[in-house]
């Protein structure tokens, strides 16, 4: 066990001052938050790249992350609505949104600061005339258009700890749909997107307070909109529609 201070030595914060502004934004496949999956690398073949701001897109500063694999990107819950106050507690979707668990045990996305945290494969790290160094990633989960507060190199030897507890997680499986997706419809999708796609919908992007069998969810993806249905009894979910945005 650690050794600690008894003694505790409280700060003026009020001398602080702390600017944050984002170095860079994502871009990807989810124009919304409806579909996003709730972990990242969850789905390897969901890709998106990492755009930098001009100040930071001096080749310099990524020079030597071609040697790792993934990393960590600090980011912004941005489609939050900053007004809502945060609760000390919160309903996670992996406990069916049945049972309230302290926020900081957790990874729910209402928190007292809206800051997401996500380790991401690196893909590629690519020079562009359009907008300097970018760095093409999968496994996000990430919005498009989520704003980036840092990356960090992911370091196995210290970020690695196989035989960790997980809490409630270790307790409960993710529900696993089978999807039903009629090849005309699949069809419309571009073949390098519907691998990703078809992973995402078996992992059920509903709320989890939603069960109507017959209620047509529609959740944008790329250019288009995939609607479907969702028969819990049956454990499928049905796409009913491919409608480009």
């Amino acid at each position: 066990m650690c050794a600690f201070v008894s003694r505790f030595t409280l700060f003026d914060v009020s001398s602080l001052d702390m600017n944050i502004k984002p170095i860079a934004y994502f871009r990807g496949s989810f124009p919304s938050k409806f579909g996003i999956p709730r972990q990242s690398g969850i789905i390897e073949e969901l890709c998106g790249t990492i755009v930098f701001e001009p100040e930071f897109r001096d080749a310099n500063a990524l020079r030597g992350l071609e040697a790792f694999d993934f990393m960590w990107i600090i980011w912004e819950f941005s489609a939050n609505d900053a007004s809502l106050q945060w609760h000390p507690t919160v309903r996670p979707p992996l406990l069916g949104g049945n049972r309230a668990v302290g926020v900081f045990a957790t990874r729910s996305p209402f928190r007292p600061n809206r800051i997401g945290l996500s380790s991401v494969k690196i893909l590629s790290i690519e020079a562009t005339p359009e907008a300097g160094m970018v760095i093409h990633v999968s496994g996000a989960d990430l919005m498009d258009g989520t704003p980036i507060y840092d990356i960090k190199p992911y370091v196995a030897y210290t970020d690695c700890h196989p035989s960790a507890r997980s809490g409630f997680v270790d307790e409960n499986d993710w529900t696993v749909l089978n999807v039903d997706f009629p090849k005309e419809l699949l069809s419309r999708i571009p073949d390098e997107f519907s691998a990703a796609l078809m992973k995402v919908l078996a992992l059920d992007p509903r709320p989890r307070y939603q069960s109507d069998p017959h209620k047509i969810y529609g959740m944008p993806f790329g250019d288009f909109d995939i609607r479907f249905k969702v028969s819990d009894a049956e454990g499928v979910l049905t796409v009913v529609d491919v409608v480009r945005r």
